[in-house]
């Protein structure tokens, strides 16, 4: 069993900067492919980054690509979410997700373990 508590949210104007974090549980956390997905209302949940247990591989969404950075640090059990850049559009409430297959998949099917999720308003 593997608890993901995502922080780091809050308020912004476009063009300023967040950092989302996400913390684990377990002792198993490098084995694991980690994911950021986001959910906006009326939406449904949409992938964003992911990145593979060693931080050799990682994915984006075409939306994000040159403005969202994905990291972690399995030292401390943590993935990040740097966003740069931030649009109104990006407003969602931002879940992490742990796959117990390591690479750094885009389909929320294939995740096992979800957060709770943070919520990111991007005003214009």
């Amino acid at each position: 069993q593997v608890q993901l508590v995502e922080s780091g949210g809050g308020l912004v104007q476009a063009g300023d900067s967040l950092r989302l974090s996400c913390a684990a549980s377990g002792r198993t956390f490098s084995r694991y492919g980690m994911g950021w997905f986001r959910q906006a209302p009326g939406k449904e949940r949409e992938f964003v980054a992911a990145i593979s247990g060693g931080s050799r591989i990682t994915n984006y969404a075409d939306s994000v690509k040159g403005r969202f950075t994905i990291s972690r640090d399995n030292a401390k059990n943590t993935v990040y979410l740097q966003m740069n850049s931030l649009k109104p559009e990006d407003t969602a409430v931002y879940y992490c997700a742990a796959d117990h297959v390591n690479g750094a998949s885009m389909r929320p099917g294939e995740y096992d373990y979800w957060g709770q999720g943070t919520q990111v308003t991007v005003s214009s």
